[in-house]
């Protein structure tokens, strides 16, 4: 997750976002809005409705309206319908909710906290913090957390200059660091969790995360190392990034009698929600 594609919270509930640097809006996803407007069970038809209703009334919103890739459930990137703020304010007047109003509030203060992490970066790191102090995560863990994004960051930033492309092909290297270093794909490490839509790293325990950090950050090393030319070069590159945290976390699991990868998760470990026996 970064800045210019990020998550966003109106009442606890996620909306998918992404940041344009060159026209300097936010965009936001239509499906996620209308959930968190309708509360309903199938956003994505409530649009496809709404959206012939407005374009038979010729409105400009249903036409006019992009698309962008955007992260899903199942951690594969797909095209969207997205809409920038005055496009929204104008959604807004076509779905009968009683959030209307503390969602325009919402959406005029998403776009000044922007503004202001542009001119000062530590702001958007004080206003990560809080967002996960308010999800319930200790200050512990937060700090790693903080750690980890930065990692994934240096990262990307060396998959985009071996020129990987963003959104599958990074999904699959991500997968392979995965599998590597804990023995599971993304999709059976959330499953593992009994995860859906949430982000795998934000309910990682601090060891997975400190493996998985190490995992990536090898696999930042050894490309900066071999300079990939191809995406089957940067795929094995991801592999032995990963094997040098599985090597870790191998050692560590002999030498503690534990299993690291565990059903646990970064809110529920200190309530001790699973048992010893839960782990695999």
């Amino acid at each position: 997750m970064t800045k210019e594609t990020a998550i966003k919270l109106f009442n606890d509930k996620q909306i998918r976002t992404h940041w344009n640097d060159s026209n300097e809006k936010w965009y936001f996803s239509i499906v996620d809005v209308i959930g968190v407007l309708t509360d309903s069970p199938n956003p994505r038809k409530y649009w496809s409705v709404l959206k012939t209703r407005l374009k038979s009334e010729g409105s400009e919103l249903a036409t006019n309206c992009s698309q962008l890739k955007m992260l899903s459930a199942d951690g594969k990137y797909y095209k969207t319908d997205v809409a920038d703020t005055e496009q929204l304010f104008r959604l807004i007047q076509s779905v009968p909710s009683p959030k209307a109003e503390p969602f325009k509030t919402w959406l005029a203060q998403v776009g000044r906290e922007r503004i202001d992490e542009i001119e000062d970066p530590e702001i958007g790191i004080e206003r990560l913090m809080e967002t996960y102090l308010k999800k319930g995560y200790s200050k512990e863990w937060i700090n790693q957390r903080l750690k980890s994004i930065e990692i994934r960051k240096e990262l990307t930033d060396e998959w985009e200059t071996r020129g990987v492309k963003k959104g599958q092909e990074y999904a699959i290297l991500t997968d392979e660091i995965t599998k590597a270093w804990s023995g599971l794909s993304t999709k059976q490490y959330k499953s593992y969790k009994s995860l859906k839509k949430e982000n795998l790293r934000d309910h990682m325990t601090n060891l997975e995360l400190v493996l998985n950090m190490l995992a990536e950050a090898s696999t930042t090393e050894i490309s900066k190392k071999t300079e990939p030319k191809t995406f089957t070069e940067n795929r094995e590159v991801a592999k032995k990034g990963g094997s040098v945290a599985k090597a870790a976390r191998l050692q560590l699991e002999k030498n503690t009698g534990k299993n690291v990868v565990t059903r646990l998760n970064a809110k529920n470990i200190e309530n001790k929600e699973l048992k010893e026996g839960d782990d695999r």
